[in-house]
């Protein structure tokens, strides 16, 4: 069911590696909820009871997956003041690629001038971000801990949505968010992470045409295979079985007390799912922090995005506690435990508003 994660283990041979910065990107179009409402035939009011999404924003045409990443990265190196040719790793964590191939983050590579950077995408849907941040900060630690990686989530579902699909059209929206990953002093940075896959719960989320099982056809193109398709009942059950005990088993593997949890970045899947399995994961004394009422589910991009505006909001205070966690497709369950400690200061906030934030610590 789940991996047996040895990533709370420190390598005696590597420096610890943790979150030095973060950058994030959101296009420029504000989608309202009138509009995904009429096509979608439901209410603005419904949409906001239902998910407690009111806006969300749409990738430009000219604008790729790679466009939005790469973005989110320059911000990120910028924080850092990280030239991009000192980067080992490049990682893009994404489920609406540019293309099936080359990579999206071979192109993310070039665009932000990560020559010497090895790159690859890895996809495990909404959970990619945690997944990816997870794989680099070992590679970076087995590497001797001195290295740089830029992680980032990056998702255009607008391009695979069926507007008239009530149950997804109204959930989500583009963006992308990234963290460099990098030396942290000792007993900092990324705790332990625990990485869970139900691949017998696969059906629950898919995309079922494209792939070499339903190659792109007329017959795929009329029966809506290409669009993004959900049973939202039984994810919101999968998440209601599977969140409190990643969280409890994440803690103790880490030795650590929930009380002690300062903060709580969750993936942005639904505002009412969120705060129905809140109380179960005995976080009380964390804050909640959530960016979904402005930007909805941007998929893979949600847990950077919120992290991001999170620490340009200077809500993050040295040696907190964060708990990050993340679900999707797969059925694919992520979750990383960090002693904040970046090594950037942060930019003024970005934000005209700030966050959503539940509990207090």
């Amino acid at each position: 069911m789940h991996s047996p994660s040895p990533a709370g283990s420190r390598s005696p041979a590597g420096r610890p590696t943790g979150v030095v910065s973060t950058g994030s990107y959101l296009p420029a179009e504000v989608v309202g909820n009138d509009e995904i409402a009429r096509r979608a035939d439901v209410t603005s009011e419904w949409i906001v009871r239902k998910t407690g999404i009111r806006e969300r924003r749409r990738a430009a045409r000219h604008e790729a997956t790679s466009d939005l990443a790469a973005e989110a990265a320059r911000r990120a190196l910028r924080q850092a003041g990280l030239d991009p040719a000192a980067l080992s790793y490049v990682v893009v964590a994404t489920s609406t690629p540019d293309h099936p191939q080359p990579a999206t983050a071979a192109i993310v590579q070039d665009l932000i001038g990560a020559r010497n950077a090895a790159c690859f995408d890895l996809n495990a849907v909404c959970s990619g971000f945690v997944y990816a941040l997870a794989v680099t900060e070992r590679m970076l630690r087995a590497d001797g801990g001195t290295g740089y990686g830029v992680v980032v989530g990056a998702d255009i579902y607008s391009r695979i949505l069926d507007y008239s699909d009530r149950k997804t059209a109204i959930l989500f929206g583009d963006g992308a968010g990234a963290v460099v990953l990098g030396p942290v002093p000792a007993g900092r940075g990324v705790l332990t992470t625990d990485l869970r896959s139900r691949g017998d719960a696969h059906g629950l989320i898919s995309v079922p045409a494209g792939g070499s099982r339903r190659p792109a056809s007329a017959a795929t193109l009329d029966d809506g295979g290409h669009f993004f398709q959900m049973d939202g009942r039984a994810v919101r059950s999968f998440v209601h079985e599977n969140l409190p005990g990643a969280v409890g088993d994440l803690l103790a593997r880490a030795r650590v007390d929930a009380d002690r949890i300062a903060h709580f970045v969750p993936h942005q899947a639904n505002g009412v799912m969120l705060a129905e399995v809140w109380p179960d994961l005995g976080l009380g004394s964390a804050a909640l922090h959530l960016s979904l009422e402005r930007y909805g589910n941007t998929g893979a991009a949600s847990v950077p995005v919120t992290l991001d505006a999170v620490h340009r909001q200077g809500l993050l205070c040295e040696s907190d506690l964060v708990l990050l966690i993340a679900f999707g497709g797969g059925m694919s369950l992520g979750a990383a435990l960090l002693d904040w400690a970046p090594t950037a200061h942060a930019a003024p906030p970005a934000l005209k508003r700030p966050l959503a934030v539940a509990g207090a610590h």
